[in-house]
């Protein structure tokens, strides 16, 4: 091989070696985020299902999903 086809050869291998660290730490960065989407789904759930029993248990009034907005 002549020194100009190592050359590319060896940038080819560079970029590739680049490619690859930064897929591998993209995928890192989706692995965490959908662990922390995970948790603030079952927050949010817990969130609502809380208010849903505050308001279920206030006596005399209409759950707030039973209510008409007020432009109505």
């Amino acid at each position: 091989m002549d020194k100009d086809t190592e050359a590319r050869i060896r940038q080819l291998e560079e970029t590739l070696a680049h490619l690859t660290r930064v897929t591998d730490e993209l995928h890192e960065v989706i692995a965490r985020q959908d662990g922390e989407i995970a948790l603030l789904t079952r927050r949010v759930e817990m969130l609502m299902r809380f208010a849903a029993e505050q308001q279920a248990d206030a006596e005399g009034s209409i759950p707030l999903a039973d209510q008409r907005p007020p432009h109505w």
